[in-house]
């Protein structure tokens, strides 16, 4: 008697065993009933009827999958290898149980597949500025394709592009010329600027004929300022003018007085 009742203590705590499961906060698990799908439990802890009940746990913490690198043939016909990196979860662990084998293997060939058609669609110019519409576009497209597996498409990078040699050498030229035209540009309109400004300066010079001759003392100051040595300059007549009135002025005088 003693070991039949022994017998079954070991029974009822296997099929206790068998029976009570515990899910994490980040799980669920979606039961099976006879091989039917009655939905998902969890988190906590819970029993199962042993024999006839079985679970599979599903992960629903977001997951960072490197998307392999692609090389693809651009609209304009340029060669290029890129990488992506795809961030999704499960929200719906009975579809992603149930309508697809592996959804973490599924949403890689997906995103992979879509990489390659979105890049081939856009030219190389569009996909170096425009990246970021480029990773909205991807990420609508792949959350589409995902979206009957339960499965959450919450962002997608396009991280490396890498471009030929011989592309990036003609894009290097491209560039240097293109500084070298703006430096051009900026030289022609610090020269008009400089233009427009002496115009202005002879136009105020030539209504004060006075400043002229400042102007031409201050540079020579400015020049004697900066060389010790001696400079020999023409005395401007202008600057006569005053003395040769004033002794006319005074000549007259005496002869008047003579008279």
């Amino acid at each position: 008697m003693f070991s039949f009742l022994a017998t079954l203590f070991v029974l009822a705590l296997m099929l206790l065993a068998a029976s009570v499961r515990v899910v994490q906060e980040y799980e669920r698990g979606v039961i099976f009933r006879l091989g039917r799908c009655v939905g998902a439990r969890g988190p906590g802890l819970f029993l199962l009827i042993p024999f006839i009940e079985k679970m599979r746990k599903v992960d629903l913490r977001v997951v960072t999958m490197e998307v392999p690198t692609q090389e693809v043939i651009t609209r304009d016909n340029v060669t290029v290898k890129v990488n992506a990196v795809v961030y999704f979860r499960v929200i719906n662990p009975v579809d992603a149980v149930i309508k697809v084998l592996d959804p973490v293997y599924a949403t890689s060939q997906l995103a992979q597949t879509t990489l390659r058609s979105v890049l081939g669609q856009s030219e190389l110019d569009e996909l170096l500025a425009h990246r970021e519409a480029i990773n909205q576009r991807l990420q609508r497209i792949i959350d589409e394709g995902t979206e009957p597996w339960g499965v959450k498409v919450s962002l997608v990078e396009v991280r490396d592009v890498e471009l030929p040699a011989s592309l990036q050498r003609a894009m290097a030229a491209q560039a240097e010329a293109e500084r070298e035209r703006r430096a051009k540009i900026i030289h022609a309109e610090g020269e008009l600027q400089a233009a427009q400004k002496l115009a202005e300066a002879a136009r105020i010079i030539q209504s004060e004929p006075a400043a002229i001759q400042l102007r031409y003392l201050q540079t020579l100051r400015e020049i004697a300022a900066e060389n010790a040595s001696t400079i020999v300059f023409p005395l401007p007549l202008e600057m006569l003018r005053p003395l040769v009135h004033l002794m006319g002025t005074q000549k007259e005088g005496k002869t008047e007085t003579l008279s």
